[in-house]
């Protein structure tokens, strides 16, 4: 991924884990990235890393322990 990421279209997803919260974070995949923004401030910048990048951190995040679902 070069320059800015295109996520104007994306369709933002927050985690079936938020339980309707408002604290939550949202994620989006286009254009060849992953975007993160914070779910109650949905006009804030945005996160946009590549979808290795993003995918090797939720792996760093599940093979540490840290993932809540087990």
């Amino acid at each position: 991924m070069s320059g800015k990421a295109d996520l104007s279209a994306a369709n933002w997803t927050k985690s079936s884990f938020s339980s309707g919260g408002d604290n939550c974070v949202e994620v989006a995949f286009a254009d060849g990235a992953t975007g993160i923004r914070d779910s109650k401030v949905t006009q804030c910048p945005v996160l946009a890393v590549t979808n290795a990048a993003f995918a090797a951190f939720l792996g760093g995040v599940k093979g540490s322990g840290l993932d809540r679902t087990v």
